[in-house]
């Protein structure tokens, strides 16, 4: 029964340190500057380098809504995949975000909270 009672609270212990990331529900501007370019292929542009840049705008004020992933580190993964795909789409190599926001939608029983969908609006350029 010892046995059982030690391994049982070891299990819950190592749950709990193990999964509140899963209980993150957004991530913070320098999280996202700094994580998003690596996680794409397209070359991100802040909007400062825009002017610098032989750029051209292709597509302003696109949006994507990103699939849900099981972390927020998933939900900007998939994100970044949506957002290569639009610039690919538009014959474009580069983009500007201009806008993110995790978005509530509906009940997440499994954690009993609140699941989130990241929301993104970018623009999509071609540099030269």
């Amino acid at each position: 029964m010892k046995i059982f009672l030690k391994s049982s609270f070891l299990i819950l212990v190592v749950f709990m340190l193990t999964s509140c990331s899963a209980f993150k529900t957004s991530m913070s501007p320098l999280e996202i500057y700094s994580t998003l370019p690596t996680l794409t292929k397209s070359k991100f542009l802040k909007n400062d380098e825009v002017n610098d840049t032989l750029c051209t705008c292709l597509k302003r004020n696109r949006t994507y809504n990103a699939p849900m992933g099981y972390t927020v580190k998933h939900d900007l993964k998939n994100g970044a995949q949506g957002i290569d795909e639009w610039v690919a789409i538009d014959k474009g190599n580069a983009y500007v975000l201009k806008n993110y926001n995790w978005v509530t939608v509906g009940y997440n029983s499994q954690y009993g909270g609140s699941a989130t969908q990241l929301f993104l609006e970018f623009d999509t350029y071609l540099c030269k």
